[in-house]
């Protein structure tokens, strides 16, 4: 799921914070140089905020783009407005592109075949495209991307399920109210931490030998929702009790939540897809770019335990 939201809470990342985790292992290995301006689409979102943040700690200009634009100290840059592309890429050595609200909705290839067309156009030399991982529709998106782009290197990522979803997501209240609705069945992911992402993200944009990959991030291990929602309970100092629902049910719950008719049915619908066990195995993609190990969930869970994710 890589659904973005602006409802972070702001941590501070330092240049000697990121290289002490090792993040830009690839990037050192190859001889990473300063780069241009970095266009990061959604920046105020859960990974675009991230990638912005250690491409400033690098001491790399960004510009980060989002409907609000300068409002938010950034630029304007909305999916459902083309016609500000242009300026958003003016000057631009690079670009990470995060589609809103996820890759595989209807009408996305097209959007990234206009982008690539735009990208191209205003001299782009490098794109780093956020994908999803297993999703047939969202793999249309990646090739209509790469079929407009022309001559600018791509490098695509594909995530696993973000672990941050249980804390600064769309399941942050599930986890509050002690239950978690979700129709995950009894199938297992590998929980991928958004920092892993966002470290691979800026080795790609900043680093050499990324062109044409494609990266699949997940975690170390793979967790049922019933086995998560243990950990996040233990994390957190409450109970946390897994509920299996059927897709139907599950749009159901999110229309409860003012979720439109159309997206409740559609995220169900992509959530039963994603979750049918086809995409239960690990990778050591992260290992690949970064010379480390990806974060663990209980990693996870006990860090957002200390920054006060489940306070509320």
């Amino acid at each position: 799921m890589t659904k973005n939201t602006a409802d972070e809470t702001k941590k501070t990342y330092t240049k000697q914070t990121y290289t002490k985790q090792g993040a830009a292992g690839s990037t050192a290995r190859e001889g990473a140089r300063v780069m241009g301006t970095v266009l990061v689409t959604s920046g105020t979102g859960k990974t675009g905020r991230r990638v912005a943040e250690r491409l400033a700690a690098l001491g790399v200009p960004v510009r980060a783009g989002s409907r609000a634009g300068s409002q938010a100290g950034g630029v304007p840059f909305d999916w459902q407005d083309e016609s500000g592309w242009a300026a958003a890429l003016d000057g631009t050595e690079a670009a990470y592109v995060a589609y809103y609200p996820d890759l595989a909705v209807p009408g996305a290839a097209g959007a990234m075949a206009a982008f690539g067309r735009v990208a191209a156009a205003s001299g782009l030399r490098r794109v780093v495209l956020l994908s999803g991982r297993g999703e047939p529709q969202a793999a249309v998106a990646e090739e209509a991307l790469r079929g407009a782009c022309g001559e600018v290197e791509l490098t695509v990522v594909r995530s696993a399920f973000f672990a941050q979803n249980f804390s600064e997501g769309a399941l942050l209240d599930s986890v509050l109210g002690g239950e978690l609705v979700f129709p995950a069945g009894s199938a297992a992911e590998p929980f991928l931490d958004i920092d892993d992402l966002a470290d691979v993200v800026v080795a790609a944009l900043t680093g050499d030998g990324h062109t044409g990959a494609v990266y699949e991030l997940t975690g170390p291990r793979s967790l049922t929702f019933e086995e998560a929602a243990e950990e996040l309970g233990r994390a957190a100092g409450r109970p946390v009790r897994y509920v299996p629902v059927s897709g139907p049910a599950y749009a159901e719950v999110l229309e409860g939540f003012g979720v439109s008719g159309p997206e409740a049915g559609f995220l169900a619908e992509l959530f039963a897809t994603l979750l049918d066990g086809h995409n239960s195995a690990t990778t050591d993609d992260v290992k690949r770019v970064l010379g480390r190990e990806a974060k663990e969930f209980t990693a996870f869970t006990r860090e957002a335990a200390r920054d006060g994710a489940w306070h509320g």
